[in-house]
């Protein structure tokens, strides 16, 4: 197989290629100023989009064969994967949020990896992508590991006493915002990755408390699918 810098040849990158024109055609037009607005404004910033993200998928998948974990070749029977990776490109080719187009593009990696998620979880958890918001990201893996949060993150973990006051420490944006957070955290929990519903945050609790883990095992498995292997 030929190896490049880019896109490697038809085995495999040809059709990922093929998959983003599918999708950037996909897009319904209807009448003229609709046509003009597509391709004088939307069909350039998605098809930018596009190379980008196909680019970056085929480069990852490659140094995963180099590095003899994945055959491309095998992947293009592997009808879990195409579908995964079908799903995450037309989510990432709509969105312009850096972190929630790395949790698709780790995504589809993991999927295409041994032992990945089977293919009704691979789906739901490209959902929970598509549809969360940063903060949703951001907050379930603080709550995964406070503690280790803070070491990544090269700050001393404070002598909080609420879940609130744990997040406004490590984003002191989100002051004032406590209707926000505890919306964000009510939605983590009834998709059943966090074991406690908003009405938690305010409640007032020992340091060692905040720092508690309270990611659910959907949690950690969702969290382990969106984040580099």
């Amino acid at each position: 197989m030929t190896k490049s810098t880019d896109i490697p040849t038809a085995t495999g990158a040809d059709r990922l290629h093929a998959l983003g024109r599918a999708l950037l055609a996909s897009i319904p037009v209807a009448g003229p100023a609709a046509e003009v607005l597509f391709a004088e404004i939307i069909t350039p910033s998605l098809e930018k989009r596009r190379v980008e993200w196909m680019n970056d998928i085929a480069n990852r998948l490659q140094k995963l064969e180099e590095r003899g974990d994945l055959n491309l070749e095998d992947l293009q029977n592997n009808e879990s994967f195409v579908t995964t990776l079908f799903q995450a490109s037309r989510a990432a080719i709509i969105d312009h949020q850096s972190e929630k187009r790395e949790a698709l593009r780790n995504a589809v990696v993991n999927a295409a990896l041994p032992h990945a998620p089977e293919e009704s979880l691979q789906q739901h958890f490209i959902n929970l992508i598509d549809t969360f918001t940063v903060w949703h990201l951001r907050l379930l893996d603080l709550f995964s590991d406070p503690r280790a949060w803070f070491q990544r993150n090269n700050a001393t973990p404070p002598s909080a006493n609420s879940l609130e006051q744990l997040i406004m420490t490590a984003w002191p944006e989100l002051r004032d915002r406590s209707d926000f957070l505890k919306v964000i955290v009510d939605e983590l929990a009834v998709k059943g990755l966090l074991s406690s519903r908003g009405e938690i945050l305010r409640t007032m609790m020992t340091s060692r408390g905040v720092l508690d883990k309270r990611t659910t095992k959907m949690g950690d498995s969702f969290l382990k699918f969106v984040k580099a292997p």
